[in-house]
């Protein structure tokens, strides 16, 4: 037979299972009953790692054609949104016109050349990295992950949500388990019977799982689990009647938004998201003039965000909601000869929500070839990264969590935090 530690238990076994978290149940309930208003974070990841000088574009650079002459976005379709601090004029992708009319109501923010020193191109350590906040270290729990364990027990089960099938490493944490819900339609007890027999069994799961096993901890902790996931039944069925005041797109990624928007109206009590869409590793066939596959990416991203972004604001919940996107590395800066692009370094990142402080962050690069040039790296192949991707962690951390960024990050990343928030 083999053998499952406690750590595979927490990386793996919370898909099926959830544990009891933060406040306790009666207190949670008080608090929805007279409108406590709580914060939302919900990080958005964009997997693959997204090519950002398509998706923030400079596009009067004279570098940004002549090394991209196939996928290059045509200047007169940039969606333009300005210039920033080193007044380079910049402009989004045709298609991210949701997220254009977020930015016109400065709502959004966009901070460029997001990144690490000799960052990672493997698509596995770059996620690690990001998930652990450290470039040295890509095991062990994540950033989220000591943010949940700083909280005073017991946590509520659904403090957290990750809307994959996997538990990234960001919200591994020593105590919390999240629990991996993809499809809250899904989310029940699974019975062949119905009616009263099914109800009969789920209350003899519940009187199971109520046994704390002193001398066997493992058995308490998946007993615990059990009947975590047991008390979150109901709420999590509540999701699933809610009327959104917006349609969103027939999209994986906009119904997971949904979802979302859902359990943050309902106050079922979850406070951290994690939601993702994948596709852009682009290696090959890009697509030109604004069209073609990045296209697609493009607008599944944007008008899913678009949509989550009115609903919550026809709600009047936007102001307590703060959207976090980044992607685990940016592209190359020549194309390939494939018309795509490969792996690179800095990427951007974004955030949105009724409290942001809109506008661009950051300056972008030079796409100069010349390897003197100090805006690139790697003999002038990559966009080196100018923000530490820390800083706006710890910038969440403090300013919209209310936690101590310095312990939960170990080290001190306050200091040229773009003030987003």
């Amino acid at each position: 037979m083999t053998q499952i530690t406690r750590r595979d238990f927490l990386r793996d076994g919370v898909a099926a299972f959830t544990v009891s978290f933060a406040a306790p149940a009666f207190l949670s309930d008080i608090a929805r009953a007279q409108g406590v208003r709580s914060r939302n974070l919900v990080v958005v990841y964009l997997g693959g790692g997204n090519d950002a000088l398509n998706t923030v574009i400079p596009y009067q650079d004279p570098f940004y054609r002549s090394r991209r002459p196939a996928i290059a976005v045509p200047a007169g379709q940039v969606l333009q949104i300005g210039s920033d601090s080193s007044r380079k004029a910049l402009g989004l992708h045709p298609r991210l016109t949701g997220l254009r009319t977020i930015f016109n109501e400065g709502r959004l923010a966009i901070v460029q050349r997001t990144g690490y020193p000799n960052s990672s191109r493997s698509h596995f350590q770059g996620l690690d990295v990001w998930g652990t906040a450290n470039p040295n270290t890509t095991s062990g729990v994540g950033w989220l992950g000591r943010y949940l364990d700083t909280l005073p027990g017991p946590v509520d089960a659904l403090w957290a949500w990750n809307a994959t099938r996997e538990t990234p490493r960001a919200l591994v944490s020593r105590t919390v388990p999240v629990p991996a819900i993809p499809d809250a339609r899904g989310y029940s007890l699974s019975s062949a019977n119905g009616g009263v027999e099914a109800q009969n069994e789920r209350l003899a799961a519940t009187r199971i799982a109520s046994h704390v096993s002193i001398d066997r901890p493992y058995l308490s902790f998946v007993n615990g689990s059990i009947a975590g996931a047991l008390a979150t039944l109901d709420r999590v069925g509540s999701v699933n009647t809610y009327v959104s005041t917006v349609t969103y797109p027939n999209s994986g990624f906009a119904l997971a938004l949904r979802t979302v928007a859902a359990s943050i109206v309902r106050g079922i009590g979850t406070r951290v998201f994690w939601v993702q869409t994948g596709g852009f590793d682009t290696h090959a066939g890009q697509g030109n003039a604004g069209g073609g596959a990045y296209a697609t990416l493009m607008a599944t991203f944007s008008d899913g965000l678009l949509a989550f972004y009115t609903d919550l604001r026809n709600q009047g919940l936007l102001n307590d909601t703060l959207v976090l996107q980044f992607s685990e590395f940016g592209r190359r800066i020549s194309e390939n000869g494939s018309q795509g692009t490969d792996h690179g370094a800095a990427g951007v990142m974004m955030a949105m929500g009724g409290m942001v402080r809109g506008g661009i962050y950051g300056t972008a690069a030079s796409l100069d070839p010349n390897p003197a040039n100090p805006t690139l790296e790697n003999s002038g192949g990559d966009v080196r990264h100018e923000t530490d991707f820390r800083t706006i962690y710890a910038k969440v951390l403090d300013g919209w969590l209310g936690a101590d960024s310095v312990a939960i990050l170990g080290g001190n990343f306050r200091p040229g935090a773009p003030a987003i928030i």
